[in-house]
């Protein structure tokens, strides 16, 4: 049986927000400096939008009502996931219609912010655990 190890899965899902939260801020730099502040406020959009949806995941998927019972923790997974991908559809349609932007530094900001996933991936095999949970996979003993 696999367990799922709450406590490194939390920090690792508010990692990832954390380092979104970095990304979108080198995005608002960098909009600002090549295209000044209407690209840096769309750079903060898009990236902010991001970063908040990975939080409310984190928070959703990893929270209080998160358990250490497989099912449960499945859910709340499940629960926080659909919960980010619907902030993300609406947050976006909200500033589409609402606002003006320059779209290559938003969507670029966005698209940035997945980076921060790639970095907390590599980070996966550090986690307690890891190295029994790829024996299990893989079929050897730890």
């Amino acid at each position: 049986m696999i367990a799922i190890n709450l406590p490194p899965a939390r920090r690792l899902a508010l990692g990832v927000a954390l380092g979104q939260a970095a990304v979108t801020l080198a995005g608002v730099l960098a909009s600002w400096l090549i295209a000044g502040s209407h690209a840096a406020l769309s750079a903060l959009l898009g990236g902010g939008i991001a970063t908040l949806a990975s939080l409310v995941m984190a928070l959703l998927a990893f929270g209080g009502r998160a358990s250490a019972d497989p099912l449960r923790a499945l859910r709340a997974f499940f629960i926080g996931e659909f919960a980010k991908v619907v902030m993300v559809i609406v947050l976006f349609a909200v500033v589409l219609k609402t606002m003006t932007v320059v779209p290559l530094a938003m969507l670029g900001t966005y698209i940035a912010t997945f980076f921060a996933f790639f970095v907390a991936l590599g980070s996966v095999e550090h986690l307690p655990g890891s190295a029994a949970r790829e024996a299990a996979m893989s079929g050897r003993d730890s």
